[in-house]
Parts: C-alpha cells; sequence; structure tokens
C-alpha cells in the first residue's frame, strides 16, 4: 500500500484554459489547525487507522519479497527486475488509472482495489510456506500487483480530499507520508524477525490479512460527510486534456519532472541495501530490515515537519532534493556501516519532504475535477520510471558495485534539482544572488530586473 489520497469539495467543473496562467506561486498556504487537525475528521480517521495496519504489511512484503528473490538467484538485477515489473503497469498505463479515478466513485472503486491487493499477498503466502516459489511466481504476481496499483494509486490520492476537504489537504498528504513511514519502522524490523525465524512466507501471509483494515475502514465511513466531487462523465480525448491541462501550468510540470528524476534514479534503495548488506557489510536479513528502518525513521521526521509546517513551497521541494542527491553521493563512499547507517536517517528525511512537498503542492494547484488524472500522471512518472531505473541501476550495482551505482543515483537527483530550480526561477521571474559580504544571505533569489529581463532577450 502506498502512501496518500485526494480529491475535494465539488464546485462546477471549470473550462481548461489553452494559454499558459500567470507564473507558478512559490508558496501554497493551506489552513493551519495543527500536526494533527486532519485527524479530527471521522472519515480521515478511520482511512489512518486501516492504512497503518495495511502499510506496515506492505513494508513487511518489501523486505521479504527482495530478500527472497535474493536468496533465489543471488542477484541484485533480479532485485531490481522484481521492482521494475511491479511498477511497469503504471509506467505503461497509469494515466487510463487517472480516468478510471475521475469517473467512477472513489470509495467503491478502492474497496475492489485493496481486495485484489490483498489476494496477492495471500497469492505468494501460499506459494512460499508450501515451498513451490519461483523467481517466476515472484515476478508474476508482482506484474499483477502492479496491474491493481495503476487504479489503487490515484484513487487514493484523489480520495484525500473527498474526506478532508481542501483546507485539511496539505495537513492529510503529510500525514499518509507519515502513517506509511511509522508503517516502514515497523515493518522492516518484523519482517526481519519473521524471515530469519520462520521464512518469508508469514510475511507475506500477515499482508495478505492487514488489507482486511483499509477495506473495514472503507465500509464504516459516513458518506453524508464525504466532500464529493463531480465525476467526470465518459467521453473520448480525457487522456488529452489531463496531459494540456498540465503542460499548460509551470507549477503542475516542473515538481512532477523533478519527482520523475528522483524516483527514477533516487529512490531504488532495496536494490542498494540489499547489496550493501549483502555485499559490503556481510550481513543478513535483520541488517537489512535495520537499514530500511533507520530511512523510515528519517522519513517519519520528514512527515510530522511537513503536517506542522502545513505549507507546499516549490523553493522547499528544490532544496531538498538537491540535499537529497547530495547526501546520496556523499553516503555511497561510507567507510564504515555504523557511519553509512546513521546517514540513511538524513536522507529518509530529505527523500520524503521532495515527496510530500510535491504531491501536496500539485494537489492544491490542481482543479477537483482533473486531480485523478494529474495525479496518475505524478504517480506515473514517480513510480513508473522504476521499470527504466531499477534494471539499469541493479546492472550498474552488479557491475561496478554498489558505491558507484548509488552515488550515481546521487549525481543524477541533485543535477535535476539545479535545472529544475533555475526553471522555476525563470518562469517566476527570480534569479539567483550571491552575496558574499559578512551577516548577509549569501544565496538568495530575487526578482528579476528590467536590465536583467534586456540581457535575457
Amino acid at each position: 500500500m502506498s502512501t496518500g489520497n485526494g480529491a475535494d469539495s465539488a464546485p462546477a467543473p471549470r473550462s481548461i484554459h489553452p494559454n499558459p496562467p500567470p507564473a507558478p506561486k512559490l508558496a501554497a498556504r493551506p489552513a493551519r489547525g495543527g500536526m494533527f487537525s486532519s485527524l479530527r475528521i471521522r472519515n480521515y480517521r478511520l482511512f489512518a487507522l486501516g492504512q497503518a495496519v495495511s502499510n506496515t504489511g506492505t513494508w513487511m512484503q518489501r523486505i521479504a519479497q527482495d530478500w527472497l528473490v535474493l536468496s533465489l538467484t543471488g542477484s541484485a538485477s533480479a532485485v531490481g527486475i522484481t521492482i521494475a515489473l511491479q511498477f511497469l503497469p503504471m509506467l505503461l498505463l497509469g494515466l487510463y488509472g487517472g480516468v478510471l479515478a475521475d469517473r467512477l466513485p472513489k470509495r467503491r472503486l478502492l474497496l475492489a482495489t485493496q481486495s485484489a491487493m490483498g489476494l496477492t499477498g495471500l497469492a505468494l503466502a501460499v506459494l512460499t510456506l508450501s515451498g513451490h516459489v519461483q523467481v517466476w511466481h515472484v515476478y508474476l504476481i508482482a506484474f499483477l500487483l502492479g496491474l491493481v496499483t495503476v487504479v489503487d494509486n490515484p484513487a487514493r490520492q484523489s480520495f484525500v480530499s473527498e474526506m478532508v476537504g481542501k483546507e485539511q489537504l496539505a495537513n492529510a498528504v503529510s500525514l499518509n507520508s507519515a502513517n506509511f513511514q511509522s508503517a516502514r519502522l515497523i515493518g522492516p524490523a518484523v519482517a526481519g524477525v519473521l524471515i530469519t525465524a520462520v521464512g518469508s512466507g508469514y510475511a507475506f501471509l500477515l499482508n495478505g490479512l492487514s488489507f482486511a483494515a483499509p477495506i473495514l475502514s472503507l465500509v464504516l465511513m459516513r458518506a453524508r460527510e464525504l466532500h464529493p466531487v463531480e465525476r467526470a462523465p465518459r467521453g473520448k480525448g480525457q487522456l488529452r486534456e489531463g496531459l494540456r491541462y498540465v503542460a499548460s501550468r509551470p507549477e503542475l510540470i516542473w515538481p512532477i519532472v523533478l519527482v520523475g528524476f528522483i524516483g527514477t534514479f533516487g529512490f531504488n534503495f532495496p536494490i542498494w541495501l540489499s547489496a550493501f548488506t549483502d555485499e559490503l557489510f556481510h550481513g543478513e536479513a535483520g541488517t537489512y530490515g535495520l537499514l530500511n528502518t533507520l530511512i523510515a525513521a528519517g522519513s517519519l521526521a520528514g512527515a510530522l515537519l511537513a503536517a506542522r509546517r502545513g505549507t507546499s513551497r516549490l523553493r522547499l521541494l528544490v532544496g531538498a532534493a538537491l540535499l537529497f542527491g547530495a547526501l546520496l553521493t556523499v553516503t555511497a563512499f561510507a567507510p564504515g556501516f555504523w557511519l553509512f547507517a546513521v546517514l540513511l536517517v538524513p536522507i529518509g528525511m530529505f527523500g520524503l519532504t521532495v515527496n510530500v512537498t510535491a504531491n501536496s503542492s500539485v494537489q492544491m494547484a490542481t482543479d477537483p475535477e482533473m486531480r485523478g488524472r494529474v495525479m496518475a500522471l505524478f504517480m506515473m512518472v514517480f513510480t513508473g520510471g522504476t521499470p527504466l531505473g531499477a534494471p539499469l541501476v541493479g546492472w550498474i550495482t552488479d557491475v561496478h558495485g554498489a558505491r558507484i551505482a548509488m552515488a550515481a543515483g546521487g549525481i543524477v537527483s541533485a543535477l535535476a534539482a539545479v535545472g529544475v530550480g533555475l526553471a522555476l526561477a525563470r518562469v517566476g521571474g527570480l534569479r539567483l544572488q550571491v552575496d558574499l559580504r559578512r551577516g548577509r544571505r549569501h544565496l538568495s533569489f530575487v526578482a528579476r530586473t528590467r536590465a536583467d529581463l534586456a540581457a535575457v532577450a
């Protein structure tokens, strides 16, 4: 199960303007109400509880699946192929999932997708516990799970605002991420113990059963307390309409481009951490679980800070992405296990800040009737790049080692942050000012003067 959701109260659909709007706002300021303000809403509270259980099971399966594939094949490339197969459907069909999310009742849609995801976990549990599991079984189930995710992800992303309304949307998106990362603290640790004690099969079994919690939470919600959006009718050209909508808005397209680069090249932790654990640190499943838990601790801190901040600033997005890439590069060459492990905490924090800030800023800047398609594109780019990046990163890891592969991912992420930051500054009429005098901000963005604009022209 992944993080997030979102949709909105239901004003009449607006027409889509072909001309680009004014320069993007660098901050969207939703109403503040405390770090956990959206949990006061009963429907969202039920949703969050269900997600907490299911997310824990999902993280258990992720760790068990990676370790099972590595045990069956001894290859980091095979782990990369598994991840790629799980996210390939999102790359190929993600936009169609967004159209369905805009067109169908989201709560009923989620009941179907959550049930299907639970069945994939139970199927893998049966194969593993019976002793018949082969690597192609894992590949197939990963691909089937990816097919369900094509619809589940945009439906959940766009259902959040139907539960909480626009004013609490940024807070709810942040708490969804905190929920997911809290589970990441528990799931890998439990998975490591289970794998060592009784094998991977029981982790898969518990994950399959955990989906009963979100299904029950959806059933118990009060429909009259939702903020429904007028659903998009069947019609031709809805995919193209969504793409034109995003392309005409810099405040949407550039955050999506940035998370695309980072999702493709910077979020390959299953490959890197399994290789570091096995080849460099000579650890077992428990060590792999510990490293994932440390990333989760940083990610949880990042999510809670985002919930407390209550804003979605594009400057923060670019800065966090730059620091994420730089830390990834430095950590790749950490000489010892404990230094490597400690550096994973800030990596998790800045990586999650990128994810949450991009997610909430895109949702806040999107008209409600377009949110399913826009978030499908967001998730398609963020997770759909994995089928391209994971096999490449797995190959680099096998051929050149985990350190080179991790450093390459960090360098690409940092360069993407710089490029997107410059593009947003140009669109916003800003320029970078360097001031080396004492007591001054050494780097800042300021409005372009007429002389600057004339020089550019």
